[in-house]
């Protein structure tokens, strides 16, 4: 059956993070997907804060990295990244609630380029992280089923 853009976006969703053990047990929230973006957001938990008791980069790295895995794998078609960047613009103290807005740049046969932008709770911009996706076989949700 096939499914509106939508809808496939939001089973494919719920059908990744349901094998996301990662993502779950750092607490990370969907709170939006549709075709080519993501918003998904997490709290500050006192053990993600380092040596100067801000929340650890690869932390926030991995916030965003998860976005940009909803996002790319929006259209149902198995997707990873083949490349990224972070760049950090400020620190997150603990407690703070973050949130990952990944919005698809472009997508031009099996290769995409998403950016995505990380916030604090007062909507300021924590970090800004570049994904370049390639498409590999198969589908997160079996085209019978999607």
């Amino acid at each position: 059956m096939n499914q509106d853009p939508q809808a496939l976006a939001e089973a494919t969703a719920h059908a990744m993070y349901e094998s996301d053990a990662c993502s779950r047990w750092l607490g990370m929230v969907i709170e939006e997907v549709r075709p080519g973006y993501a918003r998904l957001s997490m709290p500050v938990r006192p053990e993600f804060l380092n040596g100067h008791a801000i929340c650890h980069g690869g932390l926030m790295f991995t916030l965003a990295d998860s976005a940009f895995a909803f996002a790319c794998n929006s259209h149902n078609i198995n997707t990873v990244a083949s490349g990224c960047s972070i760049e950090f613009l400020r620190p997150v103290q603990g407690g703070d609630v973050l949130t990952a807005e990944a919005v698809e740049q472009i997508l031009s046969g099996r290769h995409g380029v998403y950016d995505i932008k990380v916030t604090n709770r007062a909507g300021e911009p924590v970090a800004m992280f570049r994904g370049k996706s390639a498409q590999i076989k198969g589908h997160v949700i079996p085209p019978a089923e999607a």
